[in-house]
């Protein structure tokens, strides 16, 4: 059986796609190459529309999804070209979709994928759709990525949060002789990109920089860590359907400056973590970031400010770096399933029990 698994990850910071390679024939996961392709505009745009609730034609959506397959189709060479790998030598790609509509109040998630189209552009099985059935055992659906965190970053002796920024932020909580805990805790990019969007027309704040030139708005930032969900208990998952500009729009005071608004919820996305760190991860020793807001330093400095004397570090010291970690994830799910290994979610999602989570496209 192949040891070889490529894991496939666009989130909804809308980036690009992310591909890793990565091999299992060890105790510890090892990525052999990565590869990311960037959005084309026009494709991020159609995102999200999509994402706008009452904004879903068909024709739209079928759209997106055949395009996503032959963007990851493209990542996964990629990443094959980039290891000097066969395809014949994969396993399987990991192929998580990219969510539109995340609702498990209602009982249901949405990810645009096209597993077939995958499978036949890069001849390799394909094992998708890992959230629907995480739902269907009476979880959350997400985050999935805690389950990997465990098996790669738990320590014997030391309390560790991992937080993968992402465009929202989740938590991953691995206290020594006890069951990991997750969640998702809050905006991570998602509020930050679309500001950034409005007010600079960039995909992006690079680096926190526009940041760092406003001013953080105190009664803006407790209007915001009002919002009830950063109080709701674990298992908890959100998405684009809360965290959106009208939603930040109801909270803004009758004049601002864009600047500062942009320093005000760099402040919003550091502080939901480390309030949900504290009040949810009693005792953590050590901080460790993950996703594209590792790269954010403005967000990183103040993340650190707020941990107190718990140092904060990127999971690169762990030996994974921040950008690989969630397409590595779901390399290893998509090995999970291969191998019928179910995962135990009960303490993340909320799952009755574990579940092997994926269905699997044969090439």
């Amino acid at each position: 059986m192949s040891t070889l698994f490529v894991g496939l990850m666009s989130g909804t910071s809308l980036d690009g796609a992310d591909a890793a390679l990565v091999d299992f024939s060890e105790g510890r996961p090892r990525t052999l190459a990565f590869a990311t392709v960037p959005f084309p505009p026009d494709l991020r745009e159609d995102i999200l529309a999509l994402c706008e609730p009452g904004r879903d034609p068909i024709d739209l959506a079928a759209r997106v999804t055949i395009e996503l397959s032959d963007l990851y189709a493209n990542a996964v060479e990629g990443a094959l070209a980039a290891g000097g790998v066969p395809r014949e030598n994969v396993g399987a790609i990991g192929c998580h979709g990219q969510t539109v509509r995340h609702r498990p109040d209602l009982g249901y998630t949405v990810q645009l994928n096209d597993p077939s189209r995958l499978a036949e552009r890069t001849g390799i099985p394909v094992v998708a759709d890992f959230r629907r059935r995480d739902m269907a055992a009476g979880g959350q659906g997400a985050p999935l990525v805690p389950a990997f965190h465990e098996s790669v970053f738990r320590d014997p002796e030391r309390s560790r949060a991992v937080v993968n920024i992402g465009g929202i932020s989740n938590v991953t909580w691995m206290p020594p002789g006890k069951r990991t805990l997750g969640f998702d805790c809050g905006p991570g990019n998602v509020l930050l990109d679309g500001w950034a969007r409005r007010h600079l027309g960039q995909q992006f704040d690079e680096d926190g920089r526009w940041a760092t030139q406003g001013r953080s708005d105190p009664r803006l930032l407790e209007r915001l860590m009002r919002e009830p969900f950063l109080d709701a208990p674990p298992p908890k998952s959100t998405g684009r359907e809360l965290f959106r500009l009208d939603w930040l729009e109801g909270r803004l005071p009758a004049r601002y400056a864009a600047a500062d608004v942009q320093a005000t919820l760099t402040d919003f996305t550091a502080r939901s973590i480390i309030d949900a760190i504290n009040r949810f991860c009693p005792a953590t020793d050590e901080i460790f970031l993950a996703g594209g807001g590792a790269r954010n330093s403005a967000l990183v400095e103040r993340i650190t400010s707020l941990a107190g004397s718990r140092p904060v570090s990127p999971t690169d010291t762990l030996g994974v770096p921040t950008a690989h970690v969630e397409s590595m994830a779901f390399a290893w799910l998509a090995m999970k399933c291969v191998r019928r290994e179910p995962i135990d979610l009960t303490t993340i999602t909320g799952a009755r029990e574990p579940r092997i989570l994926g269905a699997l496209y044969p090439a």
